[in-house]
Formats: C-alpha cells, sequence, structure tokens
C-alpha cells in the first residue's frame, strides 16, 4: 500500500501536480489543494485525503485514470452525473467539483504513458467524513470486541433506506425551475461532457495508432483516414435512461452495490451518508435476450461486491427482470455485517467451506447460536411489529427479534417476497419503536 501510494503521488506529480519544497499540491479548476494521504484504492481509483490551501478544509479526493480502451470518462463521470442528479435527496453524497485532465505524458520511474493514446485522468472532489465508513466501524468493533448499539444501527440503517427511496422512486421533476429541475440539467451537462471528452480520447488514440503503424510499414504521413475517431462510446445509463420519461413520471434506479464500505457516518455519528454510484442502473431492466442477461451478470461481477450481491445477479435468466429489490438484499447482507462482523454469506461458506456462490443462491445463511435454523426460514411475528424479542436476543448473538426479523426479510431469495422500500421502512420504524433505549455507554 505504502509502495503503491508512493509512485501514484509520483505519477500524479509527473502529471498535474506542482511540486512545493514540503508537499505536492493539485490544482482542481481554480482551487489549489494539499495532497496528506491515500485513503483507499481500487482498480483504477485513488482516493486521497488533501486539504484546501486557501481556507484548510478537508475533502476526499477520487481519482480515477482513464486509459482509453479500458476505463472511460463517461464510465468515471457516471458517479458524477448519478450525484448531481440526487442532490437533493437526503442522505446521499453529493461532489463539490470534478475535473478531467489530459495525461501530460511524462514517464517517471516506468509510470505513466506515451500521452498519445487517450489516456486521462478524472478527479472527484467529495466531502471528507472523519469517522470513516460503516465498514470501519465493524473492523473497530471486532478489533476492541464491542458492538453496535442496536437501536442507534436500526437508525443508520433507516437513514439509508430512507435515501434508497429517492433512487427507487425518483420521478422526473415538473415545470422549468427548481431545485430537482436544476440538479436534472447539470446531471445532463456532466454527461455531456463525458461524451465529449471520450470523443476527445478516441481520436487522440486514433492518431497514436496510426502513427504507430506509419512507424512499422513506413506510411505516408499524408494519408489520413479519419475513421478511428468514430469509435463507439459507452452507453449511459443514468440521464440517458430518461430520455422519453414524461414529467412527474417514474425513473426508478438501484444502487446495486450496497455494502458497509459504501455508505459513510457523517461527523455527527448518526447519519448515513450513501456513496459510490458508479455501479447505479435504471430499474426495472427486463431481460430480453441471454446476451443482455451475459451483459447484465459481467457488469455486477465488476461493480457489485459479491458477499452482498442478489443471487438475481449471479445466475441472470432470460425473461426475469432485475429491479431494485437487489438492494433490499444487499442492504440485509449490510444489516448482518454490522450485526456479526461479516456478511451472512461469507460467514455461512466459510462455517461449511462450502462455495458463496452456492450459498447465496440457495439461501443458505444462520444468525450465530441458531443451530440448524435457516436464517431463510419463516419470518416471525416480530416482522408484523412486536418486538418483545427482548429475551429471545441472547439467542442469535445477542440481538432482538425483531432486528432478526429486519433481516429474514430482506434475505428472501425470491425478489417478489422482499419487502419494497416503503415496506421495508415501514417495518424498521416499528422495529426501531420497539427497541429498548441502547446504553449510552456504548455509544460513540
Amino acid at each position: 500500500m505504502a509502495a503503491q501510494y508512493f509512485f501514484d503521488v509520483i505519477y500524479s506529480i509527473a502529471n498535474c501536480l506542482v511540486c512545493f519544497p514540503s508537499s505536492p499540491q493539485l490544482k482542481i479548476n481554480s482551487r489549489s489543494f494539499k495532497m496528506l494521504r491515500l485513503l483507499g484504492e481500487g482498480g483504477f481509483s485513488y482516493v486521497y485525503l488533501v486539504q484546501d490551501t486557501s481556507t484548510s478544509e478537508l475533502y476526499a479526493l477520487k481519482k480515477i485514470r482513464c486509459p482509453f480502451g479500458a476505463e472511460s470518462v463517461s464510465q468515471a463521470l457516471k458517479e458524477v452525473e448519478a450525484y448531481t442528479l440526487f442532490s437533493t435527496v437526503p442522505n446521499i453524497i453529493h461532489s463539490i467539483d470534478h475535473a478531467v485532465q489530459n495525461d501530460s505524458g511524462s514517464k517517471v520511474s516506468g509510470i505513466g504513458n506515451t500521452g498519445n493514446d487517450g489516456s486521462k485522468t478524472v478527479y472527484i472532489l467529495l466531502p471528507y467524513y472523519r469517522r470513516g465508513n460503516l465498514q470501519d466501524a465493524i473492523n473497530a468493533n471486532l478489533v476492541n470486541h464491542t458492538k453496535f448499539p442496536q437501536k442507534r444501527l436500526m437508525e443508520l440503517m433507516l437513514g439509508v433506506a430512507r435515501a434508497l427511496k429517492g433512487m427507487h422512486q425518483y420521478r422526473m421533476p415538473k415545470g422549468s425551475g427548481g431545485h430537482a429541475v436544476g440538479a436534472k440539467n447539470k446531471a445532463r451537462a456532466v454527461r455531456e461532457e463525458a461524451a465529449n471528452a471520450d470523443r476527445d480520447a478516441a481520436k487522440r488514440a486514433g492518431k497514436c495508432q496510426k502513427q504507430k503503424r506509419r512507424e512499422m510499414v513506413a506510411e505516408p504521413p499524408d494519408q489520413e483516414d479519419g475513421g478511428e475517431e468514430d469509435i463507439p462510446l459507452m452507453e449511459g445509463e443514468v440521464t440517458r435512461a430518461q430520455e422519453g420519461v414524461g414529467e412527474g413520471e417514474l425513473r426508478a434506479y438501484a444502487h446495486r452495490d450496497i455494502k458497509p464500505g459504501n455508505i459513510m457516518i457523517s461527523d455527527d455519528g448518526h447519519t448515513p451518508i450513501l456513496m459510490d454510484l458508479g455501479s447505479l442502473s435504471p430499474s426495472p431492466t427486463p431481460i430480453t435476450s441471454r446476451s443482455l442477461a451475459l451483459a447484465v451478470q459481467d457488469t455486477a461481477a465488476e461493480h457489485s461486491t459479491m458477499p452482498y450481491r442478489a443471487p438475481e445477479l449471479f445466475d441472470v435468466k432470460t425473461g426475469s427482470v432485475v429491479d431494485t429489490k437487489v438492494d433490499i438484499w444487499s442492504l440485509g447482507c449490510t444489516l448482518y455485517a454490522c450485526l456479526v462482523g461479516k456478511s451472512p454469506f461469507e460467514a455461512r461458506s466459510e462455517e461449511t467451506g462450502g462455495s458463496l456462490s452456492i450459498c447465496v443462491l440457495g439461501g443458505d445463511w444462520r444468525f450465530p447460536n441458531e443451530g440448524g435454523n435457516k436464517g431463510k426460514g419463516k419470518q416471525g411475528a416480530a416482522a408484523n411489529g412486536n418486538a418483545d424479542g427482548g429475551a429471545a436476543a441472547a439467542q442469535g448473538g445477542g440481538i432482538n427479534d425483531s432486528v432478526r426479523e429486519v433481516v429474514r426479510a430482506c434475505l428472501q431469495v425470491e425478489p417478489a417476497d422482499r419487502p419494497d422500500i416503503d415496506q421495508l421502512i415501514d417495518v424498521m420504524e416499528r422495529c426501531i419503536e420497539g427497541l429498548p433505549e441502547d446504553d449510552g455507554s456504548a455509544d460513540s
């Protein structure tokens, strides 16, 4: 991790940083930031803690490398597009600023590129939450042998569910003014910016390929075929999915990657912030052909984290419909992970030595100390609002009956058997009403 951070900083300095004697600085549009440390990484992306040099305010900066043909600017800016579209929805993170830059072509210590292949780098400036995410809190609980106060945890999960409601029930704004209309128009502007950047990248990549061919076959430099710049762009899935949808009509979206690592905890310690909308997809998605089924399945394998992925995304069937119920499943897995320390199917596959995907497809999971009773068993009375499960909480690792019933409601293998977001919010609210107050000493 430290070595990768060092080399990535060197790469960044070569491409877009102004090096000062003390520390590297980065300019995003008209604002300058000092890079402090690496917060996380994955795939083509890195997330840094940065500080505004003018105000000293801290932010999270996501850097996404977009080598043409591997990760397009459209895919990278899909996050910004989605953040902008849902900027009026509480509990969803918003992007503060973003920039798309051409790689300069400098090559330092073997890192970098020739600068002619269409590569670009996308920077997304986001709020920084010092408490981190739910996965950080889970890890801290495991190390310190502590647990989430259950009422506080359910209130956090309720906040996530309400954020999902803004996606699952998004309606096209009416009229020509207002915050929602402004957010929609700004999101479409981001989509157009991404499309233009990809056209530019394709053009530059085409010129690079022509130059390589000339060097290999001595092609005369005045022979231009001009066709390479027409490389097809990646199909948009956010605002383009709104085409043909009228004012006030439903245009639902599914997050498709709900997990503890994608739920930040605000600085007040009680408010969840849903993030990482790069996996966002319009919903429902009718699976009308085998090729579409495989495409949806491959996309899920790439963008939806396996231990939290719904069974219908493991084996996408022609003739089926993939809808927002995938998020209900993932939220159930997330709640279980907060209670137990890992997702239900990670826990079960480790216990049995079996395949995680087989456990998911079979709905094979258990609460601690449940013995032979599968967690997918019939929902109990607590799901109907009877939260008198305190006496039985010792069974199932000290988890209250009504909390367990929320998990069971979400983790039904058949999507039709899971509640929709309104039904889930109702079950969560009744669960919270019946839970005893948390011990204040457990709160942090």
